[in-house]
């Protein structure tokens, strides 16, 4: 049995059979409740919420069908096993098959089949209640502890981090620069046990060659020029917790080698130092190189990227899963109206539409600064197609945009003004309030300019 300790309630009318069942049950760990029929089942379960049952089929007042179909009503009812005596094995078949009862056992019972019956029906019952946690922490919105987003590459990343989070296993992120790695290493931290504990990040290609020792293990008084006090290194200030090795491809090599000697022996000696300290630290590491072409050039020590790379996660970039871009703009207005106490309602649909079309090179990093010079624009009102800015190196869009309008050199301004409005009516399929909404002006305004083209578009 685990440290967890599993509660049974034994249902049954005959006395003898259901004390001889609990004393039975009770003796193998779990703690157990009895009832007399399944009536007084339900009213124990109401102080008493079991995470398995044995019920009897033949009661009174409540027999063991009648009580299965209550049990169905429950939020989260127990896992059941039905007892049935000979004759009623097609009875008990059919229990199971329409009201879901986990399987049967036959009168008189075989206690090692009764064991191993009460372990499968409790690893089912936790199968189910860790399915069920994990779509409550996905909130079946797109969201897992700052990871945002609803495509199939996404949900397959929040499956593995689920998975991964609770071990001590080291973890590679992978990804182009701007995915979000740090976001998804504080993600493991969050869902993992250290996450009360502290989360330090460090960027290895921020510091220079002759700090990053320092940074990382720490240093005495006086252990080099400029050293005018004792500190702690990262590995001191995340123990118990979890480190981030950003840009783990850029660290020099001779600190890669003093770096894995810690993650094998579990402690860190500081710069200046004769003794060691004991460390606990969960390792994440991310970068946006190929790791093993740096191995082949003697840019990385091989044998640190197989103890960082135990588990692997990768950043898909933004490029590939542009069907997120509506959640994640939603998530980083959210952000944007907190840092800067704006209360920017949403994004305009043609804004996004014109989103959806860039290359998005720097990933949603580039897309938060993008959204946030629309925000500082936008007024508080919602984020329009007119508020964000030019695509930098995109002179020409990437594929031909059924919204681009063609003005020929030598039009008249009303002719301009006629063909933007008919354009506009044509891309919210003749929607006058959508129209004039995008274009900025009143809806009587749209109604004067129609009637003086002399046109009709009727209503959606």
């Amino acid at each position: 049995m685990s440290e967890f300790k599993a509660r049974v309630l034994v249902v049954d009318d005959e006395a003898n059979q259901r004390r001889g069942l609990a004393s039975l049950i009770g003796a193998w760990g779990y703690e157990v409740r009895e009832a007399h029929h399944g009536a007084h089942a339900l009213e124990v379960l109401d102080s008493f919420p079991a995470q398995l049952i044995v019920t009897d089929m033949m009661m009174p007042v409540l027999d063991g069908p009648a009580l299965l179909r209550k049990l169905r009503e429950l939020p989260s009812p127990p896992v059941a096993l039905v007892v049935t005596a000979f004759g009623s094995l097609e009875i008990a078949l059919n229990t199971i098959h329409e009201l879901g009862a986990f399987w049967f056992l036959e009168k008189p019972i075989d206690t090692q089949a009764l064991k191993l019956l009460l372990e499968r029906a409790l690893h089912s019952r936790r199968l189910a209640e860790d399915k069920e946690i994990l779509e409550r922490q996905l909130g079946y919105d797109g969201r897992l502890a700052g990871l945002v987003g609803h495509t199939p590459v996404m949900r397959r990343l929040f499956g593995l981090v689920q998975q991964v989070a609770p071990t001590k296993a080291s973890v590679l992120i992978t990804g182009e620069s701007g995915t979000g790695k740090e976001v998804l290493a504080r993600a493991i931290h969050s869902l993992s046990p250290r996450a009360k504990a502290p989360f330090v990040a460090l960027n290895c290609a921020a510091l220079p060659e002759s700090l990053i020792e320092s940074e990382l293990f720490g240093h005495e008084k006086g252990a080099f020029t400029g050293a005018l006090e004792k500190r702690a290194g990262c590995f001191e200030l995340a123990h118990r917790g979890t480190l981030l090795l950003d840009e783990i491809g850029e660290m020099p090599v001779a600190t890669q080698a003093k770096l894995l000697r810690v993650l094998e022996d579990g402690q860190v000696r500081r710069l200046g130092a004769r003794s060691e300290i004991e460390v606990d630290v969960r390792i994440v590491a991310a970068t946006n190189r190929k790791l093993e072409d740096a191995i082949g050039k003697g840019a990385f020590r091989e044998d640190l990227f197989y103890r960082l790379n135990v588990f692997r996660l990768e950043l898909a970039p933004l490029r590939e899963r542009l069907d997120d871009l509506p959640l994640l703009a939603e998530t980083l207005i959210q952000q944007l109206n907190r840092k800067h106490g704006l209360r920017i309602p949403s994004i305009d649909p043609a804004a996004l539409l014109a989103l959806s079309r860039r290359s998005w090179p720097g990933n949603i990093r580039e897309l938060r600064n993008v959204l946030e010079h629309a925000a500082i624009l936008s007024a508080d009102g919602p984020i329009r197609l007119s508020h964000l800015p030019p695509a930098p190196g995109e002179h020409a869009p990437l594929s031909p945009d059924p919204g681009a309008l063609t003005i020929r050199i030598g039009s008249t301004v009303d002719e301009a003004e006629k063909a933007l409005i008919f354009k506009t009516l044509e891309h919210t399929r003749h929607n006058k309030t959508r129209a004039a909404e995008i274009l900025g002006i009143s809806l009587k305004t749209m109604h004067n300019k129609l009637k003086q083209y002399g046109a009709d578009f009727p209503d959606p």
